[in-house]
C-alpha cells in the first residue's frame, strides 16, 4: 500500500500520540508499505519534503512532507498545520496514495480530508484525544457541546475511526460516532524495563537506596489533574517522610508547581534511554489524568515494574488488576485516588510482587498484532471505496 498519514504531532514531539503514530508507521514500513507523513514543520526545520532519520521505533527512510504550522492556543510548544488543502489536493494528483489516514481533527486534518474527499481517495481516520474534554480546565466549559459536534462530524466522514479500547469505543457510540473499530496500543518492553534502574540517577535525585521514589511522567499542564497527583503523592509521604516526587515532562504549569513545590525534582522532557531509566529507577507511579483516550505511559510505567496508581478507566482498566499488579481508583473520585496512594505506601512489603506482575501484564503487551489490525483496516478502505466504484460504474451502465 501506498498510505498517507496526516497528523498535527509526530516526532520529534514527545507525547504518547506522536509515539504511538511512529510505532504504527514504523510497523507498516517494516511490512513493506510506502508511507508518507504529512506535518507540521518544527521549529528551525523548512517546508517540504524530508527523509526521516532512524527513530525509537527502528524505522529509515520513511518519507515526511512538512507544511506550515502555528504554535495551539494554551501550548505554545505544539503546533498545528494550517489549512494547505489545495496544497494537498496537488501533491496527492501527483503522487495518489491508495489510502488517508487522517489521526488528527486540527485545521490540517481537516485539509487533508477535504483533499481526499475531493479527490475520491478512501479515508480512515483515528481518535486519539479527548480535547472535548480539555476545555473545563481551561476554562472554557462553554465549548465542550461545539466541539464534540465538530469531532463527530469529522469522524463520521471516514470510512472507519480507530479509538484505543472497546470502552472508548462504547462512549463515542453513545455520543453518535459510526463505524468504530478497536486499535489498541502496545509498550516496548525491550526499551521500558526494570534493567534499566540506576542508582547514580537515584543519587542523583537525593534519594537513597531505600527511599520510596513517587514518579509522574507526561505533560505538565491542567488537563492532566496534577493537582491530585501532587495530593496523592503528600498523602504518601505523610506516611513515609523520605518519599520523592518525580516529575518528568514539561508544560505550562511547570513554573507555577516549581513555585509552590520547590521540594520536588523536575527532571524536564526525556526521551528513548533516558526516559526509561527515569522510570526504572522510580518505585510507584501516580496518574490522576481523567481526560485520556488511553495512557501510554500507564504501560511504559507496568513494563518498568511500577507499582502503579491511577483512575480506573482507559489504559488502567484495561491492563491494571487492583492489588494485583497495580492499584486503580475509582474514575474521578479524588479522595478515593488519595486513599489508594496512602495504601500503597503502607503495603511496601507487597511492591516486590505487584512490581512484577505488572512487568509480566507488560510483556503480553506487544506492537505487532496492533500494525496488523492497522494494515487490515486500511486495507478494508481501499477495497470498500474500490467496490463502491465498481457498483457505481455497473449502476451506470444498466441506465445507459
Amino acid at each position: 500500500m501506498k498510505v498517507a498519514l496526516v497528523t498535527e504531532t509526530y516526532p520529534p514531539e514527545v507525547n504518547g500520540v506522536a509515539m504511538t503514530l511512529s510505532r504504527l508507521t514504523g510497523g507498516l514500513v517494516a511490512q513493506g508499505h510506502a508511507v508518507e507523513v504529512v506535518r507540521p514543520r518544527q521549529k528551525d526545520e523548512v517546508d517540504g519534503a524530508v527523509a526521516e532519520p532512524l527513530d525509537g521505533a527502528g524505522n529509515r527512510g520513511m518519507a515526511q512532507w512538512l507544511v506550515p504550522g502555528a504554535p495551539i492556543p494554551f501550548y505554545k510548544t505544539l503546533r498545528m498545520g494550517l489549512p494547505v488543502q489545495g496544497a494537498l489536493v496537488k501533491r496527492w494528483r501527483e503522487t495518489q496514495p491508495d489510502v488517508v489516514h487522517v489521526a488528527t481533527e486540527g485545521p490540517l486534518g481537516l485539509a487533508a480530508l477535504n483533499a481526499a474527499k475531493k479527490l475520491g481517495l478512501p479515508v480512515t481516520s483515528s481518535y486519539h484525544t479527548n480535547f472535548h474534554q480539555y476545555g473545563g480546565h481551561y476554562g472554557l466549559r462553554f465549548g465542550r457541546d461545539l466541539a464534540l459536534l465538530y469531532m463527530r462530524w469529522f469522524h463520521n466522514q471516514a470510512s472507519c475511526t480507530l479509538a484505543p479500547t472497546d470502552e472508548m469505543c462504547a462512549q463515542l457510540a453513545g455520543e453518535g460516532f459510526e463505524r468504530l473499530r478497536t486499535l489498541a496500543r502496545g509498550v516496548d518492553g525491550k526499551l521500558f524495563s526494570p534493567g534499566k534502574r540506576s542508582e547514580e540517577l537515584r543519587a542523583s535525585w537525593g534519594v537513597g537506596p531505600d527511599d520510596p521514589v513517587v514518579i509522574y511522567v507526561g505533560r505538565i499542564a491542567a488537563e492532566k489533574n496534577l493537582g491530585q497527583a501532587v495530593e496523592a503523592f503528600l498523602a504518601m509521604q505523610a506516611v513515609e517522610p523520605r518519599a520523592k516526587f518525580v516529575l518528568v515532562g514539561d508544560g505550562p504549569e511547570k513554573a507555577g508547581l516549581a513555585a509552590k513545590h520547590p521540594e520536588f525534582h523536575y527532571a524536564g522532557m526525556r526521551r528513548g534511554e533516558e526516559l526509561a531509566a527515569h522510570y526504572a529507577s522510580a518505585d510507584v507511579f501516580v496518574f490522576a489524568s481523567t481526560t485520556e483516550t488511553f495512557g501510554n505511559v500507564v504501560t511504559e510505567a507496568l513494563a518498568s515494574g511500577l507499582v502503579v496508581v491511577a483512575y480506573d478507566y482507559a489504559a488502567t482498566r484495561q491492563h491494571v488488576r487492583d492489588g494485583v499488579n497495580g492499584f486503580a481508583a475509582v474514575f474521578g473520585d479524588k479522595p478515593a485516588l488519595v486513599a489508594k496512594a496512602r495504601g500503597v505506601m503502607r503495603r511496601r512489603e507487597e511492591w516486590a510482587a505487584i512490581r512484577g506482575a505488572a512487568r509480566a501484564t507488560a510483556l503480553t503487551i506487544t506492537w505487532d498484532a496492533i500494525i496488523e489490525t492497522f494494515e487490515r483496516e486500511l486495507r478494508a478502505a481501499i477495497e470498500a471505496r474500490a467496490a463502491a466504484g465498481r457498483a457505481a460504474v455497473e449502476v451506470t451502465a444498466v441506465s445507459r
